[in-house]
Parts: C-alpha cells; sequence; structure tokens
C-alpha cells in the first residue's frame, strides 16, 4: 500500500521540478528585466502586463520573451527582429495606429530606423 503513495509523490515531485525548471528559464529572459533600459511597466494585475516599449535608432534589445498578447504601434516603426530558436533576421515596418496579436515569443529586436519605435505591449498571463 505504501508503494503506490511513495511512486506518486515522486511523480508529483518531478512534474512539479519541470514547471518550476521551465518557470525560471522564462524569468530569466523576462523582457522587463532583460530590457529594462527600453521597456517600462504601465500597469499589472493578475491577468495583464502593459509594457511602454521605445527604442533609440540603432539600439537593439536583447534576447527576452513574451507571452502571447497585443502590441499597438503608437509611432511608424523599422524593425528588425530574430526569433529563437532558430530565425533568420527579419525586416518589418510597422505602420502607427496598428495592432496586432502574436503568440509566445523568444526574440530580439532592434531599431533600423531613424526615429525611437515605440510600441504599448499588453502581455496576456
Amino acid at each position: 500500500m505504501r508503494r503506490p503513495i511513495v511512486l506518486a509523490s515522486l511523480l508529483f515531485l518531478a512534474i512539479a521540478a519541470l514547471v518550476v525548471g521551465r518557470a525560471t528559464a522564462q524569468d530569466a529572459l523576462d523582457s522587463l528585466v532583460v530590457c529594462h533600459e527600453t521597456q517600462t511597466l504601465l500597469f499589472e494585475n493578475a491577468f495583464v502586463r502593459v509594457i511602454d516599449d521605445v527604442i533609440p535608432p540603432g539600439v537593439s534589445e536583447p534576447k527576452h520573451h513574451h507571452p502571447h498578447g497585443v502590441v499597438v504601434a503608437i509611432q511608424d516603426a523599422d524593425t528588425e527582429t530574430r526569433l529563437y530558436p532558430d530565425g533568420e533576421p527579419a525586416r518589418r515596418h510597422t505602420t502607427k495606429g496598428s495592432a496586432s496579436w502574436n503568440e509566445s515569443i523568444v526574440h530580439d529586436v532592434k531599431n533600423v530606423g531613424t526615429t525611437p519605435t515605440h510600441f504599448i505591449r499588453v502581455d496576456i498571463k
């Protein structure tokens, strides 16, 4: 009778370790930590996190993570983005006032334009 309880306990601990390990890896890539020079927290609650993201011309944001969410362009922007784990850099022009849905991503971003980029990001928790 004790053996099933011990096996169930070990299975629970193994699953918990995997979940905590994954969360820790994501925390290491948290955009507000990694990109603290370009991203500012505007609002956060149990459901969303709203981020103001301004990248000066020629500046890059290092590799970081976002959960799925909505991005709104406050200004026109020309960026180069690399998706991980093995994406090629892709250039994109975003028009002021446009909004887009993004799935969970790990990426880096460079402002390749001549003016600062400005985005508001609503990350869903």
